[in-house]
């Protein structure tokens, strides 16, 4: 998959290996799923960047799902990368909205800013932010290099239409990830649409109620987008 992605959601160090074992050519990770994923613990970072020299973003998100910060939470963003930096990882997942639900581009600058040369990927803050259209024209002000989106909706199926919206008025100027609901059946259509980079954590259910990654469920979505290049 020379020029494609599947971008494998890990929850730990474990969904990481398998998602890697499975094919996926980048991996992001988090923690605590479950709940919508947030900042990995350091020392997960470190060991997954020691153990692969596959590509390695991570979520930095101190809260699941909030997306407006305290002073406090926003330090503690900055923090966390500027660790990940100093550990070498290729890139953050970050994003900031206002509490109207407008990109908070103030925010959003300072930690593209403070991460660079790492790659900066906009989370799906933008699926519930306000304007959809204004709200991308931000993202893209802001010099993200890539935005993670349903399209808006619940999941992926849901958001397609949007989803070709949103890559025709990106015109090229920021890679759109496809998240939620991803999986082997859908490929084929998202990239129909345009779709190059395809997020899915292949999840499922452990005995002890923690999502994991199954490795047939990433290994399929390999397999499918390595049909449809061929």
């Amino acid at each position: 998959m020379p020029n494609n992605i599947i971008e494998c959601c890990a929850n730990s160090i474990e969904s990481a290996i398998v998602g890697i074992k499975a094919g996926a050519n980048r991996i992001e990770l988090c923690q605590k799923l479950e709940q919508g994923g947030v900042t990995p613990n350091y020392s997960d970072i470190v060991k997954l960047r020691n153990i692969t020299d596959v590509k390695i973003h991570i979520l930095i998100l101190p809260i699941a799902n909030k997306f407006s910060y305290t002073q406090d939470e926003f330090n503690q963003i900055i923090k966390d990368i500027i660790f990940c930096k100093n550990a070498k990882c290729d890139g953050v997942v970050i994003g900031a909205l206002k509490t109207d639900g407008s990109i908070d581009q103030n925010l959003t600058k300072a930690m593209v800013k403070e991460a660079r040369p790492m790659k900066v990927t906009f989370h799906r803050a933008f699926d519930v932010s306000s304007k959809f259209e204004e709200s991308l024209k931000d993202i893209i002000d802001c010099n993200c290099d890539a935005l993670l989106t349903s399209g808006q909706a619940k999941n992926i199926d849901q958001g397609r239409k949007k989803i070709a919206q949103i890559i025709k008025l990106g015109r090229n100027r920021i890679e759109i990830i496809a998240g939620s609901g991803v999986n082997h059946a859908n490929i084929n259509e998202l990239y129909r649409l345009g779709v190059r980079s395809f997020h899915l954590s292949g999840k499922e259910k452990n005995i002890f109620g923690k999502f994991e990654t199954h490795y047939q469920n990433i290994n399929k979505a390999v397999k499918e987008l390595s049909r449809i290049e061929d």
